[in-house]
């Protein structure tokens, strides 16, 4: 074996010391590809609205975690919400959509469910849970229908 390997004592198993490159691909779905053709198109954030509990989700979901309803309805929900909790990454990493992202998981206006994404425009010592922020979205010549289309959201 390789010198970046190391024998688990007692057993057959390996421990890699290093980085394994792992190419993937994500698809949205119909459901997921709706809400961010919406996002690129309009720079409005859409979700979906279960037809049984009236549970609110974004991300848009098409099937009700809690009554199992396939959901088809798409509603509008405001870019503004409030953080729920947060934390700051205090080193870069070639995975991490900027240098030192701060995520915040994040309740927007008239939805029921959480997303996670980058705030911006302050500094860490400004976070606090509760506070409320909007949504700041690229240049529509520059959305990829991504949830990076929304740059970040800024405290209000």
């Amino acid at each position: 074996m390789p010198a970046c390997t190391t024998q688990v004592e007692d057993s057959n198993a390996y421990v890699y010391d290093g980085q394994i490159h792992i190419p993937n691909q994500y698809s949205a779905g119909i459901t997921g590809s709706k809400m961010l053709v919406t996002l690129r198109d309009k720079g409005k954030i859409i979700g979906t609205k279960c037809p049984s509990c009236d549970t609110v989700f974004v991300p848009a979901r098409s099937v009700c975690h809690e009554c199992f309803e396939q959901i088809k309805k798409f509603v509008p929900v405001s870019s503004m919400g409030t953080v729920e909790t947060f934390t700051v990454c205090n080193e870069e990493h070639i995975a991490q959509p900027v240098g030192r992202p701060i995520y915040a998981v994040i309740k927007l206006d008239e939805a029921d469910t959480s997303l996670v994404h980058m705030l911006g425009e302050l500094e860490p010592e400004d976070l606090s849970i509760g506070m409320r922020v909007q949504a700041v979205f690229k240049d529509k010549k520059d959305r990829k229908a991504s949830i990076l289309d929304i740059r970040y959201f800024k405290p209000l």
